[in-house]
């Protein structure tokens, strides 16, 4: 086989989803990884962890044949067994669990380790033909959804390449240097063309930060009170589009009236910024109609994360922003996709009477909780597939002893001896996005994709997909997409969703599904039945827990509040050589990242008596975790920031930084708050000594 330049999609960011090309040597080996100059969004881009992809493909440490644990939970011990003995164990463990304590016993627990739609969604089809317990995606994108759907109600936005067309970019509280390297691809072409300002609102001085014309470091979770503020000033300073407001918004002069007392000084108070920087950037987003503001995911991980959502995506509803090229505000794409996934995820099965089981209370769950439980038996069965709930969920230490139970049996399917696989029964080895077929769409732009197999998988590794199928053939599970093919799956969704085929789409590479501009723009109207955006949202209509959401843009105060005991607010924003677990594997990227450390502000430091290097211990009522200070002056006193995730055994004592999150659900409708923890800090000496007294 010759080398040859094949084309397939980044399965790890849902965001960026980058179009690659990917240089393929032989039947098993790739060389070099680089985006796709072709499509417009990708540009030719890819972040530096893709783009040496073969690390991690021809990785030595790869699993590669089904395991059986030989030792007691949690020991490491594993023996190599057969595919089938393995696929056997699994299924007889699922239909002794069903036999005895219901379906619903049985908990699938996946996510997003790869964003392709056959790969990662295919286990639905299995709980849905065989009553399983559902499971509530909430650990990602739930709370941000929810704010978004508040306001604009359909989960949409101008095209993100407009960005090279805007005057200014707010990139607020997201971090695209590191986690969506192509949205700097367009702000560059904006500040080079247009002369356009990047300002980024986000607690730290992050590699985004460092990069942009303006930083406001404002207080975690003090969005909201920032964006009332700017409003404020609009309506103040004649900055607010009336004209708009009365054909597109429900009720501008209440809101008007709300925000009468919102003013820099009141914000300022919250956020910990200086009147002066509030009242410049309002100014400066006022005056500025082409100013598009590019939502991340971090600041809505809180316990008010869906209100601060919101409250920022009503600023180009008061300003008018979305009438103009450039202008606007974009969170995510997904309502252009339009996808009938019935085939693949099994809907037609689907019984919304089988309980359902929020995957961020994992801790929760398999501790047993009977506000969890609802009522039923506990799990006592699990596959786990493209995700590591023992690193990756909140209050890992009591998902880890959680995934402990000897009453658990629990089967990981995965490419590397993760610490979630560490605690298995049973091991599978997986393949990796070149090794299989695969669909993608992406939330941060616009293309439809595939993902083709572009080379054989090592030893016995094999796809989610076969898995899934070979599980569903031992228990007697029907559905016609158990006998369907990758590719004919992938043909068969995009058919019946109103695309080409995948012949097609094998041939073109991807379908650009942005719609007109008047429709991206909402120039037809918002997503709700009014057609209007919501400044006043129907928390109730968004989730069950809709009682504490504030009925206008408003600052939530509910959130970690520090105290004397535990007096800093930790956020734990992602790492550059990092894509939550993925690549922590990889040499170069842990190289990169050093080891895992504390960002803490100087004054901070001299009143604790720490010193850069020091090594640190961070805590609260559920863990705590030793690291190292790196003294910071990018972030305000009272706020600390580990850049992570760090496997668990990276840290001393094994316990990695999710021990010090929580589990609990945020309204309206659920989500992780990572990025909401109370905690201690002190010199590790100090630590011991206390302990040792």
């Amino acid at each position: 086989m010759d080398t040859h330049i094949g084309h397939s999609v980044c399965p790890h960011d849902c965001p960026s989803a980058c179009a690659l090309e990917v240089e393929v040597l032989d039947t098993r080996r790739i060389g070099a990884v680089r985006g796709a100059a072709a499509n417009t969004y990708t540009a030719g881009v890819v972040c530096a962890k893709v783009a040496r992809y073969a690390e991690r493909l021809h990785h030595p440490d790869r699993l590669l044949r089904p395991l059986a644990r030989s030792g007691p939970k949690g020991s490491g011990q594993f023996r190599e067994i057969g595919w089938d003995e393995a696929l056997d164990r699994v299924a007889e463990a699922f239909a002794t669990t069903a036999a005895q304590h219901g379906a619903s016993a049985v908990w699938p627990y996946y996510y997003a380790g790869t964003m392709g739609l056959v790969q990662r969604d295919g286990i639905n089809r299995l709980r849905h033909v065989m009553g399983y317990a559902r499971q509530k995606n909430t650990i990602c994108v739930a709370l941000a959804e929810s704010g978004w759907l508040a306001g604009a109600g359909r989960i949409t936005g101008p095209d993100p390449r407009e960005m090279a067309r805007a005057d200014l970019i707010v990139m607020w509280g997201g971090n695209p240097v590191a986690t969506q390297v192509n949205v700097m691809t367009h702000v560059t072409r904006a500040r080079k063309e247009r002369g356009a300002k990047l300002v980024v609102i986000d607690p730290y001085r992050n590699g985004t930060a460092q990069a942009a014309d303006v930083h406001l470091a404002l207080r975690p979770g003090t969005d909201g009170a920032l964006a009332c503020a700017v409003m404020h000033v609009a309506f103040r300073d004649n900055y607010a589009d009336h004209a708009y407001m009365a054909r597109y918004t429900d009720c501008p002069e209440r809101l008007k009236a709300h925000l009468s007392t919102r003013d820099p000084a009141w914000a300022a108070a919250i956020t910990g910024l200086t009147i002066e920087e509030i009242e410049a950037f309002a100014a400066l987003y006022g005056r500025t109609a082409r100013s598009y503001i590019r939502l991340g995911y971090g600041f809505s991980r809180r316990r008010n994360g869906a209100a601060q959502l919101h409250a920022v995506s009503c600023l180009p509803g008061v300003t008018g922003a979305w009438q103009h090229e450039g202008g606007g505000a974009f969170w995510n794409n997904r309502a252009i996709y339009h996808w009938d996934k019935t085939l693949i995820e099994g809907l037609d099965r689907r019984d919304l009477g089988v309980r359902e089981f929020d995957m961020s209370r994992i801790a929760s769950v398999l501790n047993n909780d009977p506000r969890d439980l609802a009522g039923g038996p506990p799990v006592h069965a699990m596959l786990i597939q493209n995700t590591n709930p023992a690193v990756v969920a909140p209050d890992s230490n009591r998902v880890r002893r959680g995934l402990l139970r000897p009453d658990l049996f629990v089967c990981v399917h995965e490419q590397f001896m993760t610490e979630t696989a560490e605690l298995a029964d049973i091991v599978l080895p997986a393949t990796m996005f070149l090794e299989h077929d695969d669909l993608y769409q992406a939330g941060g732009h616009s293309h439809i994709q595939l993902g083709p197999k572009l080379v054989e998988p090592p030893g016995e590794c094999r796809s989610n997909h076969a898995v899934i199928g070979a599980l569903a053939a031992r228990l007697g599970a029907e559905h016609p997409g158990f006998a369907m093919s990758e590719m004919e799956l992938i043909d068969a969704t995009l058919r019946a969703s109103g695309w080409p085929g995948a012949a097609s789409l094998r041939e073109s590479h991807w379908i650009d599904a942005q719609g007109n501009f008047a429709d991206s723009h909402f120039l037809n109207g918002f997503g709700h039945a009014d057609r209007r955006f919501h400044f006043a949202p129907d928390w109730a209509a968004i989730g069950a827990a809709h009682a504490a959401m504030p009925p206008l843009p408003d600052h939530m105060d509910t959130l970690d509040t520090p105290t004397t005991a535990h007096p800093f607010r930790l956020v734990t924003a992602p790492a550059r050589q990092f894509l939550n677990t993925s690549f922590t594997e990889t040499a170069t990227a842990r190289r990169r990242e050093g080891r895992p450390t504390v960002l803490l502000h100087p004054a901070d430091a001299a009143s604790l008596g720490v010193a850069e290097d020091d090594k640190v211990r961070l805590g609260n009522e559920r863990g705590e975790v030793v690291l190292h200070a790196r003294l910071f002056d990018g972030l305000q006193p009272g706020v600390l920031v580990v850049e992570s995730l760090w496997p668990n055994a990276a840290f001393e004592g094994g316990i990695g930084i999710n021990a010090l999150t929580s589990d609990e659900a945020a309204p309206p409708n659920g989500g992780a708050v990572f990025h909401d923890t109370a905690v201690w800090l002190r010199a590790e000496a100090s630590a011991m000594a206390q302990a040792a007294e």
